[in-house]
């Protein structure tokens, strides 16, 4: 273990990765890095640097990159309307790729020998951000603690900050959820705890961002969504930073009790997990999305993407953001994009999302043709004979073969 002589730890200051600074020190002699990044999860990440400082830590990063993550993570990955196994909009996994990336960058620029996290050897997230490192930087080492030590309990972590003076009071006098609990600006996760048991309903109070649909307003609000090129620019009129843009769908999603989810997906590591999720403004978005397609985009470029996305959001749901094969289907769904532009009108109403109106000049729809009046030879009914006709022949061989009996 000689031979590591400094690790970038991505750091959130808490007590795991407060445990982990400690112990990386202890375990191999070297110098620790932090890395803290704001991603929007909704608290203050500027306490992480006192926290370090405590610790021993002289080169501390914390970064507010909630534009980045929204403009180069989360909008491309909703270009694609990108769901995992029917239902998660992966709010965790879109995340990992970017931290990734920093703390790469970040041990390129001080010089470090490996990258650590605090990720546990059970979960998604050690191959999301293992795998990340290792596109960008082949060679690098990769410490996971969780992997190594034996802290497997609140307890025992508790005990070694006793026994290594470690300033962690706060977590002593903090009440703490019974759920493990991840936020950034596209979602809030919940595991654990209730959860284990996929009977059990999920507590009414462990919700954060969002109230229940019962409690959501008996009336009504209506937004208009500007989209350019597949991406969201405009709410009512307004033009907004993306992060802006899901900032405010977060907010006025959540007061209306829309994105609460709740599933049991299949990790990538091979176990099943039951899992709650609050993403209101990445369900509006999707709703959204999918309603200036459903005018602007040619009906086997949109079957098409329909096709792709399964195996995108498998890509992204296992960490492959950084593959060949990732970056071959962006650049398929990117080049989808350029006619997705307009205005979607929404009802947002007691958990629902409701697409009320959608208009663009890039529109396919043509009235004239989908009318039920007079049509004005637009549409000739009588060649609609042939085509049937045409379909039909195969299955008419295969009737009169028997090909075709129950």
């Amino acid at each position: 273990m000689s031979d590591v002589k400094k690790v970038v730890l991505a750091y959130s200051g808490g007590l795991d990765t407060s445990v982990i600074v400690k112990w990386l020190k202890e375990t191999y002699d070297c110098e620790v890095v932090t890395f803290t990044a704001d991603l929007g999860q909704g608290e203050e990440v500027e306490p992480a640097r006192a926290k370090a400082q405590a610790l021993g830590v002289k080169e501390i990063y914390i970064e507010d990159l909630r534009e980045t993550f929204v403009r180069d993570y989360v909008f491309p990955m909703f270009r694609a309307n990108t769901i995992y196994e029917g239902e998660y909009l992966l709010g965790t996994s879109i995340a990992r790729p970017l931290i990734a990336r920093r703390l790469i960058e970040i041990a390129n620029e001080t010089g470090a020998d490996a990258i650590a996290h605090g990720a546990t050897g059970k979960g998604n997230d050690q191959v999301r951000f293992e795998l990340g490192a290792y596109a960008l930087k082949p060679g690098v080492r990769v410490i996971a603690p969780w992997r190594e030590w034996d802290l497997n309990s609140r307890e025992k972590l508790m005990n070694y900050c006793e026994e290594h003076n470690i300033p962690v009071d706060y977590a002593k006098n903090k009440k703490k959820s019974p759920y493990s609990m991840d936020a950034n600006l596209l979602h809030i996760s919940y595991e654990g705890g209730v959860l284990e048991d996929p009977w059990s309903e999920a507590e009414e109070e462990m919700w954060r961002w969002s109230v229940s649909p019962e409690a959501a307003p008996d009336q009504a609000t209506y937004i208009d969504l500007t989209f350019e090129r597949g991406d969201i620019v405009a709410i009512d009129g307004q033009a907004m930073k993306p992060h802006d843009v899901l900032s405010y769908l977060n907010r006025i999603g959540g007061e209306n009790g829309i994105g609460r989810l709740d599933i049991v997906e299949n990790r990538y590591v091979g176990m099943k997990s039951r899992g709650c999720y609050e993403t209101p403004g990445g369900t509006i978005m999707l709703r959204a999305h999918r309603a200036i397609e459903s005018i602007t985009l040619d009906r086997e470029s949109a079957h098409l993407k329909d096709e792709l996305m399964p195996k995108y959001a498998e890509l992204i749901y296992n960490g492959y953001w950084w593959s060949p094969e990732r970056k071959m289907l962006q650049a398929a769904i990117d080049q989808s994009q350029g006619s997705v532009n307009g205005v979607v009108r929404l009802k947002l109403y007691k958990g629902n999302v409701i697409v009320v109106g959608r208009e663009s000049e890039d529109s396919l729809f043509d009235a004239s043709i989908a009318t039920f009046e007079d049509d004005a030879g637009a549409y000739d009914q009588k060649d609609a004979e042939g085509f049937i006709k045409l379909n039909a022949l195969r299955l008419r061989i295969a009737a009169k073969k028997g090909r075709l009996d129950d």
